[in-house]
């Protein structure tokens, strides 16, 4: 039986009125996870970029904000006032920095450009969470409101301490709680007087050779030296446990390779030695005999797990530590890296941040300044919570460095450290700078009390010469003022 045409008719109607409502929905479902899509993107710009965006020098709202705000305090873990607005009776603002040259690189200046707390927690600054009532008192009467205030994870003590134990040297302290990567306190030196910044601007931008305006503790880049041999230490362990672990050098005070010669410092001869010893005395040939059975990729891999050349989690400015290394590098450039030498270059930061690693079972957290904002009332508008920038290495691998390291100490070449009070665990480095072998930076990295570490030190003095007579006692000073209460 044929179909009459009304039925054809009528099938194909329904056919497209099926088919249009199929686009109409793939239509609707295509444009509302547009929408979605949009405002996940909103959310996370809100979320990741916006304060960038506002902190951005060419982003008007700053001015808007700042004609609204009095520019907020920053504060150290304990509310001292480490930088804040003053209002003159004509009605200029000035910022005023208590401490002076203390903590002109950590907390920064906010003329002539921004740095430091002062440039990353800008935004924050320049906002208010006061109350809406005397948001409202404060605009019938013309007066700024409040801006929130900046609470630091500095301890004021610990600065001064560092500060007057670097001395005259020019040079970096670095201090940092392990298991949070709080950072107590951070000197560089050469320093200068945020006040006066305004008038010393032409003269510090003209001064090419002391850098006075870098901070070195996060943005200079130095030869490790024997620093470094925590690094060749671990790739070794790490290639060959059992070989490690069975180690033995003969030192005479001198190290032949295939036409390459590394000496030890000063000529030292070690005689006879083991894995730990070689690491205690910081024996220059038995690091070198080492490298010449160490793999390229193995040692790469190691500073890659330890994050040279990486960008790091941190708000905090700074410079990426290099591995220079190839697998075409010549023997005698292997030789001289794996003891801390030729061009692989490391900041105190990241020597900081491996060292309370090891400290911390082998998880490196992210070194942060800022404990949290409050208002002008003291309510906390937002905290920033302690996270973990990476694990760097396995909990055995980091007892196995602790050992070492705490070695150092004992009877090594930081035995300058050994007290009743609290066990310390470290590493000394002297790093040649110039063909001159006499010219050499002093470092230490370490951390206590071993059993249970409150505190990751790391110093470099710069032209100094050895780490053991020179960044050790600096160290000490450092530890006694931090687990002691008082330097002895």
């Amino acid at each position: 039986m044929k179909r009459n045409k009304k039925q054809e008719a009528a099938e194909l109607s329904v056919s497209k009125i099926k088919v249009r409502r199929f686009e109409i929905i793939l239509t609707s479902l295509f444009f509302s996870a547009l929408i979605l899509v949009m405002i996940a993107n909103i959310v996370l710009y809100m979320k990741n970029d916006s304060q960038e965006a506002i902190n951005n020098t060419y982003n008007p709202r700053q001015e808007l904000l700042a004609a609204e705000n009095i520019r907020g305090m920053i504060l150290s873990k304990d509310k001292k006032v480490l930088a804040y607005t003053k209002t003159e009776v004509n009605g200029d603002e000035i910022r005023e920095y208590p401490y002076r040259n203390l903590f002109c690189h950590v907390v920064g200046y906010s003329t002539k450009g921004k740095t430091g707390v002062e440039d990353s927690e800008n935004m924050n600054m320049i906002f208010s969470h006061d109350s809406l009532g005397n948001k409202i008192q404060n605009e019938l009467s013309e007066t700024k409101n409040p801006g929130d205030n900046i609470v630091t994870t500095l301890d004021v003590d610990l600065q001064q301490v560092c500060y007057d134990a670097l001395g005259v040297y020019n040079g970096a302290v670095i201090i940092t709680q392990p298991s949070t990567g709080a950072v107590l306190a951070m000197v560089s030196k050469p320093d200068f007087d945020p006040n006066q910044i305004a008038d010393l601007w032409d003269d510090l931008v003209k001064d090419d050779e002391s850098s006075v305006l870098l901070n070195r503790a996060t943005q200079g880049v130095y030869p490790p030296g024997s620093t470094f041999k925590i690094v060749t230490a671990l790739a070794y362990y790490r290639q060959d446990k059992e070989k490690a672990l069975s180690y033995h050098y003969n030192c005479n005070g001198k190290f032949n390779y295939e036409g390459s010669t590394i000496r030890c410092y000063h000529g030292s001869n070690h005689g006879s030695e083991d894995f730990t010893k070689s690491f205690a005395k910081s024996c220059n040939s038995s690091f070198a005999n080492i490298g010449t059975q160490l793999d390229y990729e193995t040692l790469h891999q190691t500073c890659q797990s330890l994050l040279f050349a990486s960008c790091l989690k941190t708000k905090i400015p700074y410079k990426q530590s290099v591995f220079a290394l190839t697998e075409s590098s010549s023997t005698d450039d292997k030789l001289q890296t794996v003891i801390g030498q030729g061009h692989t270059q490391m900041t105190p930061l990241q020597l900081n941040m491996i060292t309370a690693a090891i400290a911390n079972q082998g998880k490196c957290m992210t070194p942060y300044v800022v404990d949290h904002i409050e208002n002008a009332k003291g309510n906390v508008v937002k905290r920033y919570a302690p996270q973990n920038e990476a694990t760097m290495m396995t909990q055995e691998e980091a007892e196995f460095l602790t050992g070492l390291m705490t070695e150092v100490v004992k009877s090594g070449t930081a035995t300058k450290l050994i007290n009743d009070s609290y066990t310390a665990a470290g590493k000394t480095g002297s790093a040649e700078f110039s063909s001159n072998k006499d010219d050499s930076h002093a470092w230490f990295t370490g951390f206590a009390p071993v059993e249970d570490p409150q505190v990751a030190v790391t110093i470099i003095v710069e032209g100094a010469g050895s780490g053991g007579e020179y960044a050790v006692p600096i160290a000490k000073r450092i530890f006694d003022a931090a687990l002691l209460g008082s330097p002895q």
